[in-house]
This record gives structure tokens, C-alpha cells and sequence, in this order.
């Protein structure tokens, strides 16, 4: 199953928000043209409208002299205008002119080689636009200089004409701008709108099986995502409860049955020494020890923070003692194999003894009834025990440490010793693993963190 990978909330903003921007200034702008022309606001203050007209219909006849086309702009002024005038000239004497020029504007006319733009108001004081204008501008025909009358409006087609060059010189570069402000300032909003949720994140990273009764942070987590946060916490809550009602169950298990197996080993004690006696105290003790090992999971889950030095040697050479007698019962050879004299972590000194001695008794379950069980120390903390039977294979390396689980279905054991092992092993912050042995069989090995020099 592919899975797309998770877009970035803070980016996909910043996009979002950068778009818009540049869809409102536009729209902005053109909505203010627009209300500008619907209102006449332009077209009555709009001093060029004759000069557009004739620019756009000036072109050049096979001789070369200037003329107008017949255009539907040039019809319409001239219908709207009866009195239209102008003056075209270029600088190589061609001359075109309609129209008679209003007696105050005459004397403009001799003084034209002399101007190049001019704006001819005379009406003193009002806020029209000017009576004439003179300029210099570009067309079809080449450089001209038009004299005209401004009485002329602002052409629709020629607004639209120039949206390109208003998009790309007005709006383009204020919309850049706008945009780089939002690439810039944007993130850093929206991290801090962000901050609470990543601040329940860092909590969440903290939850962890040893770790109950975490709970999220609602401090500054946007109100969108507060019901999720809850829903969570109340989740984790429930998950708490169920795992208190779990401990209280094992706890109240082992401790009913430490006094059975106490009466069961009274009563074998007594029985006479048979080989059927050796096997049936042997199932006692394995019993015994689970229900040991199912009390001190409990209680290293609540005093983990109290764990103090532990000497490894010490704790094997014990376990090596304790068992040796079973393990010779049982058919094998047993033997300590310290590589230091003392070798200390941190930890629970009855819970390490624990997790050996199930290893060790699983080895004498498992070796084949014969040859050597070995119990070794390693540095920097490590202990080994070997045994030379069948091994684990592969395949099962994993699963065997899984509660409930036995590598032979005929075995009489319940399937929690190595879970056990595993757990213990977790609560003091190592592992245990299992691979072949040197020569034949399984070697599992208990590897705590060693300790700080000093």
C-alpha cells in the first residue's frame, strides 16, 4: 500500500493565502475601474480621448501622406463631437487637418515646432478637463504631434486593451510583493497559531507503556483541533484503567497462588525420594517461580526510579548455585563463566536474579537432557546462558519471547518465562536476545547499559 506523503499545513497556507491575495488586488482593481467608468468618473475627466481615436486611425496612403481610416471609434467621435478639429504633423512636412481650430487656440498653431507637449486650459479655475492638448506620440504612421480638442471619451476597448500591460506592471509586481510578505511573515504566524499542537505532539512522544496517566495539553492548541486532543486524552485515559485493571488481576493471581504451590511443595517434600518425586518438585519450582516473576513485574513497574547497583557476578554465581543440583537431576553439566570479578548496573537485584534463573531453567527444559549449560558474564553487561540442545530457529526467534507462546505445543510450560525475561529486561532499559550457540544450541543473552565510570 503506497502512501502519499503528508502535505504541510503551514506551507499549504502560506499558498492558499498567497493566491487569494493576488485574486483579491486583482479584483480589487478592476472593480474600481469598472466603478469608475460605470459611474463616469473617467470618461468625464478623461482628457485623451480624441488624441486615442485618432492615434489608433492614422496610417500613411501609397504616397506616404497621412490619412485616417475609416474606423468605428472615428465615426463615433465624429458624431458625438459636430465640432471636431485637429491637427496632425511628422517631422518630414506631411500635414493633416479637419475642422476649424477655435479662434483662442490659433496662436498655439504657428507655435507648434516650438512645443512638445502642452496642455491649453482656459478655463481659469474650474476642475475640467483643458480645452486642447498638443503632444508628440507614437503611431502606425510613425512619430506625430497631434493638435487636437479634448472633448473625446475614454474608450472601453482601449481599457481592455491595456489589462496585459496593467496586469504585468500594476498588479504582477504588487501581487510579488504581497506574496513574498506573505512567504515571509505567514510561517511565522502560523507556527505560533501552531504552537500548542506541537506542544501536545511532544507530549505524545512521551507516552510510552511505563509512562501512564500523560495526558495532552489543551494550553494553545487552536480550538479546531481541541476536540481531537480530547477525544485522545480520553482514549489514553481508558487504555490507563484497562492496563491498572490488568496489573490488579496479575498481582491478585500470583499472590493467591503462592500459597497452593507453598502446600504443594510441603506436601512433595514429604513424599519419598522417587524419580517421579524429582520431576514433580522440579514443576513446583517452575510454578513457584512464575508466581514470583508475576510480583516483581508489578512491583518494578512502580519502583523502576529506585533502582540502585547490581553485580552481575554475583547475581549468575547465585543462580548457578541454586540450580546446579536440578541441573545434574536433570541430566546436564553446569558451569560459571565469569570474564571480570565484578561487574555492577543499575537495577533490581531480586528481578535480574529472577530473569537468569528463568533462562537457566528454560535452558535445562529445552537443552535435551544432556550435555553443558553455561553461564557466563561478559563485558560491558552481558550475561549468556548457553545451553546444547536443538537451538531456536530463526523463524521463531522473535515469537518465542511473545506471552503465551511455546516452540513446542507439547511443552507443559505456561509460555510466559521468556515474555517475562523480556519485560524485565525492558523496565531496566536493555534487552535480550537469542542466537545459536558456539558450538550447538541457543545462547540467549541479557544485555543491560552499563554504567557511567565514576
Amino acid at each position: 500500500m503506497n502512501l502519499s506523503r503528508p502535505r504541510s499545513l503551514k506551507w499549504s497556507l502560506v499558498l492558499r493565502i498567497a493566491i487569494l491575495q493576488c485574486v483579491m488586488l486583482t479584483l480589487i482593481i478592476v472593480g474600481t475601474l469598472g466603478a469608475m467608468l460605470a459611474t463616469g468618473i473617467v470618461p468625464n475627466d478623461y482628457e485623451d480621448g480624441t488624441m486615442d481615436v485618432l492615434t489608433d486611425a492614422l496610417t500613411r496612403d501609397a504616397t506616404g501622406a497621412l490619412m485616417l481610416r475609416d474606423t468605428s471609434d472615428l465615426a463615433r467621435l465624429r458624431t458625438n463631437v459636430p465640432d471636431l478639429w485637429f491637427i496632425i504633423r511628422d517631422r518630414q512636412g506631411h500635414r493633416l487637418q479637419e475642422g476649424a481650430v477655435p479662434a483662442p487656440y490659433q496662436p498655439f498653431v504657428a507655435l507648434l515646432d516650438n512645443i512638445s507637449d502642452a496642455r491649453i486650459d482656459l478655463a481659469i479655475g474650474e476642475a475640467s478637463p483643458p480645452g486642447g492638448k498638443i503632444r508628440w506620440t507614437d503611431t502606425a504612421a510613425g512619430n506625430v504631434q497631434i493638435m487636437s480638442g479634448t472633448k473625446g471619451e475614454l474608450s472601453l476597448l482601449r481599457v481592455l486593451g491595456q489589462a496585459p500591460n496593467l496586469f504585468l506592471w500594476g498588479i504582477l509586481p504588487l501581487a510579488g510583493l504581497m506574496a513574498l510578505a506573505t512567504l515571509f511573515v505567514t510561517p511565522w504566524v502560523v507556527r505560533g497559531a501552531l504552537s500548542g499542537l506541537g506542544n501536545a505532539a511532544a507530549a505524545a512522544e512521551q507516552i510510552d507503556i511505563d509512562k501512564r496517566g500523560v495526558q495532552l495539553p489543551l494550553e494553545g492548541v487552536p480550538k479546531e483541533v481541541t476536540p481531537l486532543v480530547k477525544a485522545v486524552n480520553a482514549a489514553l485515559s481508558r487504555l490507563d484503567a484497562g492496563y491498572e485493571r490488568h496489573k490488579r488481576f496479575l498481582t491478585d493471581a500470583a499472590h493467591e497462588l503462592r500459597t497452593p504451590v507453598a502446600i504443594l511443595n510441603t506436601r512433595l517434600a514429604s513424599l519419598p525420594a522417587t524419580p517421579e518425586r524429582a520431576r514433580l518438585l522440579q514443576d513446583a519450582a517452575r510454578l513457584s517461580a512464575l508466581a514470583d516473576q508475576l510480583l516483581d513485574l508489578q512491583r518494578l513497574d512502580r519502583q523502576a526510579e529506585h533502582f540502585g547497583p547490581v553485580d552481575l557476578v554475583v547475581v549468575a554465581r547465585n543462580v548457578v548455585v541454586d540450580l546446579a543440583p536440578m541441573a545434574f537431576a536433570a541430566g546436564y553439566e553446569m558451569s560459571f563463566d565469569p570474564a571480570k570479578e565484578k561487574l555492577a548496573v543499575r537495577g533490581d537485584r531480586t528481578a535480574i536474579e529472577r530473569a537468569v534463573t528463568n533462562l537457566v531453567q528454560n535452558a535445562i527444559d529445552h537443552g535435551g537432557k544432556a550435555g553443558r549449560i553455561t553461564v557466563s558474564v561478559r563485558s560491558p553487561a552481558v550475561i549468556e546462558v548457553l545451553d546444547e540442545g536443538d537451538g531456536v530457529p530463526p523463524s521463531e526467534r522473535e515469537r518465542i519471547f511473545e506471552p503465551f507462546y511455546r516452540l513446542r505445543p507439547q511443552d507443559h510450560g505456561a509460555g510466559l518465562g521468556l515474555n517475562l525475561v523480556r519485560d524485565l529486561m525492558q523496565l531496566h532499559g536493555g534487552k535480550v536476545e537469542v542466537l545459536d550457540g558456539s558450538a550447538r544450541g541457543a545462547c540467549f543473552r541479557m544485555i543491560f547499559p552499563a554504567m557511567p565510570s565514576g
